[in-house]
């Protein structure tokens, strides 16, 4: 058995719900989550390849926290936290745009 990873900072899970939530603001989430599930086996590579890219990256956009996400990408236990706060926000969204159920009128 594996020993468990290190657990997620705070700060951490701060910045992942701020991804999950414009995630889910711009609907998104399915196609977030399966890339994140398909890409787990490799989040150490693309972790990695967040980093070579953040040159350009940074000189297009200005991402404060780009660096600090690359190497949460990396630990696998972050993608799931991750796919955890966008299920929860678009459960919340989902629940928030359901109609009210109809009463019934008893006579």
């Amino acid at each position: 058995m594996a020993a468990p990873g290190p657990e997620v900072a705070p700060d951490d899970v701060a910045l992942l719900d701020r991804l999950a939530a414009r995630i889910v603001e711009l609907r998104l989430e399915t196609p977030a989550i399966l890339a994140l599930e398909t890409a787990r086996p490799l989040s150490l590579v693309a972790g990695q390849a967040m980093v070579f890219f953040e040159p350009i990256v940074q000189s297009l956009f200005r991402l404060p926290d780009y660096r600090r996400f690359a190497s949460l990408v990396e630990r696998r236990e972050c993608l799931g936290v991750l796919v955890d706060r966008i299920e929860a926000r678009a459960g919340e969204r989902g629940a928030a745009a359901a109609p009210p159920s109809p009463t019934r009128r008893t006579r």
